[in-house]
């Protein structure tokens, strides 16, 4: 959610932005947005001077008690009684104002920052750079679910059974690798620097409405029938709602955490669901990353945390390449975002695997985290990123480090989770 002042000093600039992220649809809100917030001043100015006059002359009335002007005081009362019913009425209406004001606000996209490529939608993204060479073997690659079925990794007709399409079982060595890619990219951000975490599942829904804007919600969050509960999409959700209504200290700034959380999304709409493989599911896992810092570090940050992602698939010998999302295809809360696609030898192109975020301070100011310093109380800057999620990183893996014979290279770096194993060999 934007800065208020924002619409009431330079709407030009808000429509401006609007139109960038080709939602023209909403550039009548600014104006409606202007005209309620001049009404709510105007309201809050008139009870605020009838408030100041009732008062006056709720004094006179014990003064003209005292004199014995009973009639006179009596007629006094009548009046204050009025105002008071007048100053209801006015709060009542600037309440009402400002739900409608925030409810236009809710939908009113970030300011974008000025280096985001202009473009209507995902197909308009920009290609920055590759990291590690795009090699197609001479030999043929299979379908994911091809090579781990080769090592009995994994059971989705089960999954169907006991809880519907778009779940899965992972067995074997192949549930190991999945687990040791997690913990991989738990240990390595830990190594940067940040506090590893395990956070709540389930969070209350002012907190989803606080990270996330309506349309993601609808099309991403499970809630809990009968509770004021969803179960997260991204343990960032759960991350950053930690801080809601907080004022962080200074001295505590940057605030640097990984954290790990199984994942829940409804995947409706127009992609689908994957019948045979796990590229697009219900429920994975993921290891994630969010830094909550002061406005001038943000973009700072946002390149760390980018190449950290980049470094880890490179570490485990998969070619990535980052790609700059176009201002159509940024989420309302975004001020900037990139993905990193992994490379898909069998697909011989790229797919997605981790996407980082700077959100400036719209999530902050939507559940009130904020920080003091010498010119006063501020808002926070939020930001996240994928460190690894598996099964899509799992995909990439498997590909990349599939050879002729069936079998799968385990990375140097995963091995110490995998018990020293080097390879593993199909039992089929």
């Amino acid at each position: 959610m934007i800065d208020i002042k924002l619409i009431r000093e330079n709407r030009e600039l808000v429509k401006e932005n609007i139109k960038k992220k080709f939602q023209d649809q909403k550039l009548p809100l600014v104006d409606e947005i202007y005209e309620l917030d001049i009404k709510v001043r105007e309201t809050q100015t008139k009870a605020d001077a009838l408030k100041a006059e009732k008062n006056k002359m709720s004094g006179e009335i014990g003064k003209l008690m005292a004199q014995k002007e009973v009639d006179k005081a009596n007629e006094i009362k009548a009046k204050v009684s009025e105002m008071g019913d007048e100053i209801t009425e006015l709060e009542t209406l600037q309440v009402e104002l400002q739900k409608q004001i925030k409810e236009k606000m809710m939908v009113i996209p970030n300011i974008i920052d000025e280096s985001v490529p202009i473009g209507k939608d995902d197909s308009e993204n920009v290609e920055v750079e590759r990291f590690g060479e795009a090699v197609v073997p001479n030999y043929e690659i299979p379908h994911h679910a091809d090579i781990i079925a080769a090592f009995n990794g994994m059971d989705k007709e089960a999954a169907g059974r006991t809880s519907g399409e778009g779940f899965y079982y992972l067995l074997g060595d192949i549930a190991r690798l999945h687990e040791a890619m997690i913990a991989y990219g738990r240990d390595y951000m830990i190594n940067q620097g940040f506090t590893y975490a395990i956070p709540p599942f389930m969070i209350h829904g002012d907190v989803v409405t606080g990270v996330m804007s309506f349309p993601e919600m609808e099309a991403m969050m499970y809630k809990i029938e009968g509770e004021d509960l969803y179960l997260i999409g991204t343990s960032e959700h759960s991350m950053i709602g930690r801080f809601k209504d907080q004022i962080v200290k200074k001295d505590s700034l940057p605030i640097t955490m990984t954290s790990y959380s199984p994942c829940f999304r409804k995947e409706g709409g127009s992609h689908g669901l994957e019948e045979r493989g796990l590229y697009r599911v219900h429920q994975f896992e993921k290891q994630e990353m969010i830094v909550i810092c002061e406005p001038e570090e943000s973009m700072d940050y946002y390149n760390k945390m980018w190449k950290y992602t980049v470094e880890i698939f490179r570490n485990m010998d998969i070619p990535v390449r980052q790609l700059e999302c176009c201002s159509g295809d940024l989420a309302d809360l975004k001020v900037k975002s990139c993905d990193i696609e992994a490379w898909s030898p069998r697909q011989q192109k790229y797919f997605e695997v981790a996407s980082c975020s700077n959100l400036g301070e719209a999530q902050a100011r939507r559940l009130s985290i904020r920080t003091k310093g010498d010119k006063g109380t501020y808002y926070l800057h939020t930001l996240n990123n994928t460190v690894l999620a598996s099964p899509r990183g799992l995909i990439a893996l498997l590909e990349n480090n599939y050879q002729e014979d069936g079998s799968v290279k385990i990375p140097k770096v995963l091995q110490p989770y995998m018990c020293g194993k080097e390879i593993l060999k199909p039992v089929k």
